[in-house]
This record gives C-alpha cells, sequence and structure tokens, in this order.
C-alpha cells in the first residue's frame, strides 16, 4: 500500500470489481479466509498480510456507510468550522497539480501514473490530495471531482470521507501533511518510479531525484518546485491546528464522532 514501485504487483487491484459490483465484499472476504486457513501455522506472514486485506474490505463498507449517513460529505465538510477556511482555486497550481507538473517529483509521478493506468496505491493517493489541498492550499471539493475523473475504482463512500480525511477536514482524524520530498526518499530510493513517469530527469542523479533543482543545468523543460515545501506545510498546519483552538470545535466534532466514527474509536473517545 505504500510503495508505487511494487504497488502495482503487490496490491490485489480488485477494486474497480469491487466498485462496479463484478464481484462483492463476501464473496473476496470469504475467498480470503479460505486462503489464511489453507496456508497453516508456518506461513504467519501471509496471515498477517490476509488479516490486513480483509481488514481493509471492513473498511470500505465502514466508509460507504459515512456518505450513506450523511450525502452532505460530497460538498461539505464533515466538521462545519472547516468551511470556513480561506482556501483558494489557484488555477496555476491547479493546472500545475492535475498535469504531474509541480517540480516535486513523487507528487508529479504519481499523477502521471494516475493519469496513465487510472489507478494508484493507497499512500500516494494520500499523498495527491494532501499536497493539493495543504501544500497548495486548493479546495478539497476541486480536487475531489478532479480525482473521481481519473479513478477507475472510483467509489464515492470510499473518495469522499477519504479525501476529507486527507484533507484534514473531518475534525476526527489526525492531521496527516505528507512531505513529498520525504516520499520520494522513504519509496522510490533507487528513483525506479519516478525515473518512468518523468523521463525528463533521465540525466538527474538519483541522490537528487527527490529535488531535481539541485542540478538545474540536467531538469531539461521540468519545472522548478511551484511553492517552498517546508514553508507550505508550516502555514498549513497553522491554519488547521489553529482551527482546532476555537471555541465549540470540540463539542461539534464529538458529535461527528458519536456519528461517524468507528466503533473502537468511540469507546476510546468515552
Amino acid at each position: 500500500m505504500s510503495s508505487p514501485v511494487t504497488a502495482f504487483d503487490s496490491c490485489s487491484r480488485i477494486s474497480p470489481y469491487l466498485a462496479y459490483g463484478c464481484i462483492s465484499v463476501r464473496e473476496t472476504y470469504q475467498y480470503a479466509e479460505k486462503i489464511k486457513r489453507s496456508l497453516g501455522l508456518k506461513n504467519s506472514l501471509w496471515k498477517r498480510s490476509i488479516n490486513s486485506f480483509t481488514g481493509r474490505l471492513r473498511w470500505h463498507c465502514h466508509f460507504i456507510q459515512k456518505l450513506e449517513d450523511e450525502p452532505e460529505l460530497e460538498f461539505k465538510a464533515m466538521h462545519p468550522m472547516y468551511d470556513e477556511l480561506d482556501r483558494t482555486n489557484n488555477e496555476k497550481f491547479f493546472k500545475a497539480w492535475s498535469t504531474g507538473n509541480t517540480g516535486f517529483t513523487m507528487v508529479d509521478s504519481s499523477m502521471r501514473a494516475l493519469i496513465l493506468h487510472g489507478w494508484i496505491n493507497f499512500r500516494m493517493r494520500a499523498m495527491l490530495v494532501s499536497f493539493a489541498t495543504n501544500h497548495l492550499w486548493l479546495d478539497w471539493r476541486i480536487v475531489a471531482e478532479y480525482l473521481a475523473k481519473l479513478f477507475i475504482d472510483y467509489e464515492p463512500g470510499i473518495h469522499y470521507s477519504q479525501i476529507q480525511m486527507q484533507s484534514a477536514v473531518t475534525g476526527i482524524n489526525a492531521i496527516r501533511i505528507y512531505n513529498p520530498i520525504k516520499q520520494a526518499v522513504d519509496q522510490d530510493k533507487e528513483g525506479t518510479f519516478i525515473r518512468k513517469y518523468i523521463p525528463e530527469l533521465k540525466d538527474v542523479s538519483t541522490s537528487n531525484l527527490s529535488c531535481p533543482s539541485n542540478e538545474p543545468l540536467l531538469i531539461g523543460d521540468y519545472p522548478l518546485p511551484i511553492v517552498d515545501e517546508a514553508v507550505s506545510r508550516r502555514q498549513a498546519a497553522k491554519k488547521l491546528y489553529d482551527l482546532r483552538k476555537e471555541d465549540n470545535f470540540n463539542d461539534i466534532a464529538k458529535i461527528i464522532i458519536k456519528k461517524h466514527a468507528s466503533r473502537k474509536t468511540r469507546k476510546k473517545k468515552v
């Protein structure tokens, strides 16, 4: 789920079939459990992997239920106070992000891969949303609509809940703002994924693929970063955390937890 280098071969890739009803969650779950039973006690690593997989099937249903309970989540932030933020519709930023030309290689290679294949792994999806809505401060609704048109496994219930979580507007989830430079180092150490989808950088050294602007004479037409990563991340985090300090924020969050949080989360909060 984390590395785009291995994800295309290692993930199940059945999400489009689940989204369109070609295969049911029940059938998938029962088959996964059957495989787990057949592995025996010596395959504990595989068992953990399958347990993780079946856990995601449960989350699949949980998130779909959220939208059924509150259809307005397609248009309104789960925590209404986040709709008051001054997010922008900067056309320059949106075009750069939506075409894979932000100057941040992991963002751009992920977006280009998504445009080409209609699929990208979970962590890169989260990073694409986080970067657009936090570093670029774009409205999460515009981001959601664009990605919905690209994902071949688009499922509204999962889509809008995840968009809101990664945009940090639910009010009940941890605020996570992915550092795209760190993601490039952590998830594509050899630069395999980045070189595949950004051929302009073929002459850049592997050590600088996370920050190709360090070798400006070798990047050709590839753009320089459109924002200062550290500055934009800090600014977004401050706005998001400051809102949580305002009066009534926690009172509203408690209502959201009661309605939308998992049983485990509700027990912890109580």
